[in-house]
């Protein structure tokens, strides 16, 4: 930080005061050459004094329009660019959610014939979803392997044998739980 004598401000003033020198920069050599040229044409061609002002006095105006138009242009081909990036999904104005993503500050979307809102209370998801093999629908890609560990202790054979069928209802109970939120 000692070797920064100006702030990031300063630079970017120096950036565009660079930007702007170079534009006129840009300028002055379409003056020297239009002048030239007159000049030349002048010599070569034998045209009088108030033709060769004549062509200059064009030359700059042509600079002066190009130079005025040039911002104008600008503005109407971002803007042109911002409209179709905004409309077509290749252009990258739309955000695909089809593998799900989270939305976290408050959208709107369209929804039907009126408009929907989203992320207006905080993040919120979005999942794909996809019917199961009975027909509901659920969230896709939610299924997966699922392992159920019972830890049964019991001091010999016999008390083991003995919580066989609680056992057995327990393991029962976990398996409707996980065909139910499937």
């Amino acid at each position: 930080m000692a070797n920064d004598l100006f702030g990031e401000e300063f630079r970017d003033e120096l950036s565009d005061v660079s930007v702007e020198l170079r534009r006129i920069g840009d300028l002055a050599d379409g003056v020297a050459s239009s002048v030239s040229r007159a000049f030349r044409g002048a010599v070569l061609d034998g045209k009088s004094f108030r033709s060769v002002l004549s062509d200059i006095a064009c030359a700059f105006a042509d600079i002066a329009l190009k130079a005025a138009f040039k911002p104008l242009g600008t503005l109407v081909g971002g803007l042109v660019e911002n409209i179709f990036a905004a409309t077509n999904p290749a252009l990258g104005g739309v955000t695909p959610f089809a593998k799900g993503g989270v939305i976290a500050s408050p959208s709107y979307f369209p929804l039907g014939r009126s408009m929907g809102l989203a992320g207006e209370a905080g993040p919120e998801a979005i999942m794909p979803l996809q019917r199961g093999s009975d027909g509901r629908l659920g969230v896709a890609g939610g299924g997966g392997a699922v392992q159920v560990t019972f830890n049964v202790t019991a001091s010999d054979a016999r008390s083991f044998a003995a919580s066989e069928a609680e056992v057995s209802a327990m393991l029962l109970r976990a398996v409707r739980r996980g065909t139910r939120g499937s």
